[in-house]
Order: C-alpha cells, then sequence, then structure tokens
C-alpha cells in the first residue's frame, strides 16, 4: 500500500477511535481524500459532528454507534462500505494523537492531485485555442488554475507567491503538430515582408510585438533585426539586414541564411502589420500557455517537492503566459485583466495554524473507550519505539 492510501486510513481510523480528534482537522475536507469511500467516510463523520452525535460527549468509553452510524451515513452515497472495512481503518492507526500529521499527508496529496487535474485542462484548453485561432479557453483557464494555487496555498499555510526553481523542469513537447502550424509561419513570414518593405510600419507593433513571439525561432531572430535598423533609424532593406544578421552571427551559426533573407524581402509586403502581428501574439499566447501547463504539471507530478514549494514554482511557471498575455490585450486595445481578489471563503487562520501544526502527545484513551466490546489490534500493539 502507498504511503498515501495509509496515511488516509490512519486519519480515519484516529477519528473513529477518538471523536475528539474532529476538532484538530477543521481544514481537512471530504474531497482532499483519493478513494471515494474515504471521502464519504469522512464527510459522516463530519455530518455526525455537525448533528451532535453523542461520542462527541462521551468521556470514556466511545459508544459503538459512533461507528455504526459513521458506515450507514457514508453507505448512503458510496456502495461496498461495511462495518468490517471501518474496524479496518481503526486496526491502522498507529496512534491517535498523530491524527494532524496523518490529514496533512492528505492534504499533501491532495494539493499534488489537484494541481496536476487543473493543469491538464489548462493544457487541454490550450491545445485547443491553438487549433481554432483562439485565446480565451487558455486564458479562462490560466485564471482558474491561479485561483487554486492561492487557495491552497491558504489551506496549506503558506504566503503564495512566485519563486523560481534551481532547475527548470523538463518540459519537452510531446504534443502532436498544430494543423494551423503551417498557417502561423505564413503569417509569420508575411508580417517580415510587410515590416521589410513598409519599415515605418513597424511604429504599429514595435511596443508589444517580442522576438519570443515567433514560433520559428528564425523569423524571431529576423525580427530583431529589424528592430534594430529602426531603433537606430537607419534604412532597411535587403542589404541592410543582410548586414545586421552578419554583425550578430546568425549567418555563421546557421540560424538566418541569405536564401530566406531574399525571399522574405522580395515578397509581397503590403498588408496590415498590426493585424499580422496579433496574429503572432495570438499563438504565442497559447504556445505559452502550454508550455506554463506542461511545466506545471512536471512539477506536481514531483512527489518529493513539498506542498509550499510546488505551489510557489508553479505560479512562477504561469509568468511568462501572463507577460505575453498583457501584451496580447495591449494589442488588441483592452486592458490586462488584474489579478482576482482573494476568495474570503478560505480556511480562518486558525485552520492554518492547525494545518502547519505537527501532531503533539495527548493522553491515549484506554482500551474500554473504544469502540466495541474487544480492544483493536492498535491497543493490544505495545508502544512502538520513538512514539510518543
Amino acid at each position: 500500500m502507498n504511503p498515501l492510501a495509509s496515511a488516509e486510513q490512519a486519519v480515519l481510523g484516529s477519528v473513529l477511535l477518538d471523536p475528539g480528534q474532529l476538532s484538530h482537522l477543521d481544514w481537512l475536507a471530504p474531497d482532499h481524500f483519493y478513494r471515494p469511500v474515504h471521502q464519504a467516510l469522512f464527510a459522516a463523520l463530519r455530518k455526525l459532528q455537525n448533528d451532535g452525535h453523542p461520542a462527541l460527549a462521551a468521556e470514556k468509553a466511545v459508544p459503538l454507534s459512533w461507528v455504526t452510524d459513521a458506515v450507514d451515513e457514508a453507505g448512503l452515497h458510496v456502495r461496498g462500505l461495511t462495518a468490517v472495512y471501518a474496524h479496518t481503518l481503526i486496526s491502522a492507526c498507529p496512534r491517535t494523537a498523530h491524527a494532524p500529521a496523518y490529514g496533512r499527508m492528505v492534504l499533501e496529496g491532495a494539493i499534488h492531485r489537484s494541481i496536476t487535474e487543473h493543469a491538464i485542462r489548462f493544457h487541454q484548453a490550450a491545445r485547443a485555442d491553438a487549433l481554432q485561432g483562439q485565446v480565451e479557453g487558455a486564458l479562462h483557464y490560466a485564471d482558474v488554475l491561479s485561483g487554486v494555487l492561492s487557495d491552497l496555498a491558504r489551506r496549506w499555510g503558506t504566503e503564495p507567491r512566485p519563486v523560481a526553481t534551481a532547475t527548470p523542469p523538463a518540459t519537452a513537447s510531446t504534443d502532436p503538430p498544430l494543423v494551423r502550424a503551417g498557417q502561423v509561419a505564413d503569417d509569420e513570414r508575411f508580417l517580415l515582408a510587410v515590416l521589410a518593405e513598409r519599415p515605418r510600419a513597424m511604429d504599429e507593433i514595435v511596443d508589444w510585438l517580442r522576438p519570443k513571439d515567433f514560433a520559428d525561432p528564425a523569423h524571431g531572430q529576423l525580427y530583431r533585426c529589424l528592430g534594430a535598423l529602426h531603433h537606430r533609424g537607419e534604412p532597411i532593406d535587403r542589404i541592410t539586414l543582410l548586414w545586421e544578421a552578419q554583425r550578430r552571427g546568425l549567418l555563421a551559426d546557421g540560424t538566418l541564411s541569405s536564401n530566406l533573407l531574399t525571399t522574405i524581402c522580395d515578397g509581397v509586403g503590403s498588408g496590415s502589420a498590426e493585424w499580422l502581428g496579433e496574429q503572432v501574439v495570438r499563438s504565442s499566447v497559447t504556445r505559452t500557455a502550454a508550455t506554463s501547463a506542461r511545466a506545471i504539471r512536471h512539477l506536481a507530478e514531483n512527489e518529493a517537492l513539498a506542498p509550499g514549494r510546488l505551489i510557489n514554482h508553479a505560479l512562477h511557471a504561469l509568468g511568462p503566459l501572463n507577460e505575453v498575455r498583457a501584451r496580447w490585450q495591449t494589442a488588441n486595445g483592452h486592458p490586462a485583466p488584474t489579478a482576482p481578489a482573494p476568495s474570503t471563503n478560505g480556511p480562518p487562520p486558525t485552520r492554518m495554524h492547525a494545518a502547519l501544526a505537527r501532531s503533539t502527545p495527548r493522553p491515549a484513551r484506554p482500551p474500554s473507550a473504544r469502540p466495541g466490546s474487544a480492544p483493536s489490534p492498535a491497543a493490544m500493539r505495545p508502544p512502538s519505539r520513538g512514539h510518543s
């Protein structure tokens, strides 16, 4: 059994053994559990707590009805749960006083799982937008993921802030080629031909179009050469572009070729540079979104990464998309959207403090206080060495 499944069983077993442990798990929700049967059982225990079950007021023996009522309530929402499995959960709990630590393990698994699921949806939306020539879906799911990261940070008890990873995650794309890849390349070449023919058109796009927005690195470097000549106020034609490319070492390293420069400069140069630039930025938005989604999913699938670091690294991975998104908004004459206000529905500070607190030694109930007439296997075992 993997550690996460063991932690889920242990936290449920601790609550079945000691209903008072629920007061130390206010920050844990049923949907943080992976298995549906565990979700249903924890939700049932929460309901019994809210309904004021008599077991919560028991000073000595915990009545057996605490277990049977929880199983009956959970059985209304999930199949296959029996009292036998409930006692299996009791046996799986080494120490009831360690319930907060077990709960943090469950929450940690939920954080990794939730970020992975949202990153997959984000990536799918970016792919769909790239195929359809849109950006709205990718930007919407980017906002959703950003909100999820902020909420998870509050639940974990940390401050959400972008932090770069020590080593960038491997995000080599395994996506199939886009059916619009040819159209994107044509738009880029057409834009460069327009700029070579009408250099003053650079004024329409220079404030928001960047070389990294081009899908083809060679096109991006040629745009950089055009921008340099434009910035220095020098004439722009096939010869000056070729000379600028040579000065930058782009001909020597094979990034550009004289044939490519000739083809673009001798191409048809009539068209709207602003409209073509918007098409280039549009494809850059979806391409950047897909890259960010892959990076975040890679981070979330690393089980060794602590939740706080995972959340902050994921927020950092959204940074490039936020930057190109702001320029996309500028190109379309719309202000960049502000970040959504933090939700007021998150756990209060007391819950965050509980989430951060490790389990502390608490007096264990005597064997007679546990449900049932016979002591559970956990009660029959001697204390483990090194445990309180």
